[in-house]
């Protein structure tokens, strides 16, 4: 597959001899409007979601990005190439005020298992290029590279492992948490979040997402492959649980604060018109096959969770293993183990955002309450219902954690019987700062979990019929621009046998 340049990302659809161009139609009536780049996301085997948002002043305190109330015809085109010499689909989307001028457009009539570029047009001017895939066709089972990431804090770093990532050109990446952080700003940091103080109503959210996709290093990831995302926790506030908040600062309804948190983070992402938010709900937990190879089964920990057990923290909580509580949700829960059951490809992914294997913090039994050990029957049932199942290619993508963690899933951790998964933690982009590589986490404690690593990074599997191939990736530093990527861990999960093999 032929990767995106930096001057292809530049330029976007420059004329030339002989090429296919969205001409201007009508004068310059606003400055730039492109300023956060392009995306896609969703892939199936006909199509996929491909996103821009009109933000000539993406900072305007208003949240408006400079658009006012006026609604703009945005035209689009899909095309087999980057000079766009041969277009396959186009057409005319309304960016409207009241979804903050952004563009999701679902393209359908695709083949699948391709390439494709795209790119809009509005008011005269011509976005970025970017660059999407088609899921393979059931039945079929090509090879998948795909890269998966979490908890990108603006402030604590540079965003270049986004770039790295981009350089990858790889089939499709994953967010799985923290795209945005809602704190206020500091003067200590690497950079300072705009607007200055907690984010909490729907204008200072739609800063905040528009500050962060200004980061030309994220532009480049998502114009690089299409995006699957959910969220954590800091897209809305800092440990919330369902309707819970863990503090009353900065005061105010919490209804009104998630809707407005949620309706900035659809405005903002390559998702459907199925994910579109209603008041303070929204459902992101949905799944995405890609071919026979693999099923992607992206969860919500945090919309329907029970808040967490014995104040939250990390302790020893006889509640946490309350058979009655729930992390997903008992809809959310019989959803994913009815997926899972239906075995539509040789690899299910759980994408989804807190710890899930058990880690004990202390020889007492201390686990955090904010992970699956503070609901650890919700687990058990899970775990207990893909092993019954007979299902063998298990592996649970997670974030959260701000370190690379890897483990084996066991049927019993006590008593380190017989491994029914396997776990693969990324650890941030930029949250916690450089980290060191110095730092270890594993302990006797834990013999199921098999890697640590407190650097800043991502991971990076290739996925085949018969095995995943699985790099820990990491720059060694975040707090200054540009350093390189390289690997230092690297495993194999087999198909039929679960769990983490040398390479």
């Amino acid at each position: 597959m032929s990767p995106l340049t930096r001057r292809t990302l530049i330029a976007g659809g420059i004329a030339s001899a002989g090429v296919t161009v969205l001409a201007p139609t009508t004068a310059n009536a606003i400055s730039y409007p492109f300023t956060l780049g392009v995306a896609s996301g969703e892939p199936a085997a006909d199509g996929f979601v491909i996103w821009t948002r009109l933000a000539p002043s993406p900072l305007n305190a208003d949240g408006l990005g400079g658009m006012g109330s006026t609604s703009v015809a945005v035209d689009w085109q899909v095309a087999t190439d980057q000079r766009f010499t041969q277009v396959v689909r186009s057409g005319t989307a309304t960016a409207t005020q009241s979804w903050a001028h952004s563009v999701h457009v679902e393209v359908t009539g695709l083949l699948p298992g391709r390439e494709y570029f795209y790119r809009f047009r509005a008011a005269g001017h011509i976005s970025p290029v970017g660059r999407g895939v088609t899921a393979p066709a059931v039945g079929t089972s090509p090879s998948l590279t795909m890269l998966f990431a979490s908890c990108s804090h603006y402030e604590e770093g540079y965003f270049t492992a986004y770039r790295r990532m981009a350089e990858e050109n790889p089939d499709l990446i994953l967010h799985l948490g923290d795209y945005i952080y809602e704190g206020g700003a500091s003067t200590t940091k690497v950079r300072q979040f705009a607007p200055s103080a907690e984010i909490a109503n729907l204008a200072d959210y739609r800063v905040r997402h528009a500050q962060y996709k200004t980061d030309v290093d994220l532009q480049a990831a998502h114009a690089a492959a299409p995006w699957l995302v959910v969220w954590d926790d800091h897209e809305v506030e800092n440990n919330y649980a369902n309707l819970v908040r863990a503090n009353t600062s900065p005061a105010g309804d919490f209804k009104v604060r998630r809707a407005a948190a949620y309706k900035a983070y659809y405005e903002h992402m390559p998702l459907r018109a199925a994910q579109a938010p209603v008041a303070e709900n929204m459902q992101l937990y949905r799944r995405v096959r890609w071919g026979s190879l693999a099923t992607f089964h992206l969860l919500d920990t945090r919309q329907y969770r029970d808040d967490q057990a014995c104040g939250d923290g990390t302790k020893v909580c006889p509640e946490a293993d309350d058979p009655a509580r729930t992390l997903l949700g008992a809809t959310q829960e019989a959803w994913l183990l009815d997926g899972m059951r239906q075995k539509l490809g040789t690899w299910d992914f759980l994408g989804q955002q807190v710890f899930f294997a058990q880690k004990l913090a202390s020889a007492d039994g201390a686990k955090s309450m904010d992970s699956w050990d503070g609901y650890s029957a919700n687990r058990g049932r899970l775990q207990r219902g893909w092993d019954a199942a007979g299902l063998r290619n298990t592996v649970v993508l997670t974030g959260d954690v701000h370190r690379s963690w890897a483990a084996d899933l066991m049927n019993d951790y006590a008593a380190q019987d017989r491994v029914v998964g396997t776990e693969l933690v990324t650890t941030s982009i930029t949250s916690g700062g450089d980290g060191s590589a110095a730092d270890t986490g594993l302990s006797s404690l834990n013999p199921h979990v098999k890697f640590y690593k407190n650097l800043r990074g991502y991971v990076r599997t290739v996925t085949s019929p018969t095995r995943v191939d699985v790099d820990f990736r990491f720059v060694d530093r975040v707090t200054t621009r540009d350093y390189p990527v390289r690997t230092l861990q690297s495993y194999v999960v087999q198909a039929g046998n679960p769990g983490l093999q040398a390479p």
